[in-house]
């Protein structure tokens, strides 16, 4: 499984603004894409500062979806007033989740 780890600095006060955003309009693109695996949204509301993982199911995937994810973010951070602070990816390397 990859990760795709991208960090946006969201204003404070818009910090439920890009959750809903995210949930909306962001998820379900995500979903349409062959090889996701699950979406995890982090975020600091004091100082508005989000973390977006996406997970994928192979390296292949990951790299199919790098012009997709691109318009994301920038559609993601024009929609809540955040500015994109860089996106890094990742090989999991562990994964668990309780049911």
């Amino acid at each position: 499984m990859y990760a795709r780890v991208t960090k946006l600095e969201v204003p404070p006060d818009r910090v439920d603004d890009s959750t809903r955003h995210v949930q909306e309009q962001i998820l379900p693109q995500l979903q349409q894409q062959d090889g996701f695996k699950g979406f995890i949204v982090l975020t600091d509301r004091q100082s508005g500062n989000t973390l977006g993982v996406a997970l994928w199911e192979s390296e292949e995937a990951l790299r199919t979806t790098e012009e997709a994810a691109a318009r994301l973010r920038g559609g993601a951070a024009e929609a809540t007033g955040a500015t994109v602070a860089g996106f890094q990816e990742y090989e999991v390397a562990l994964f668990e989740v309780s049911s």
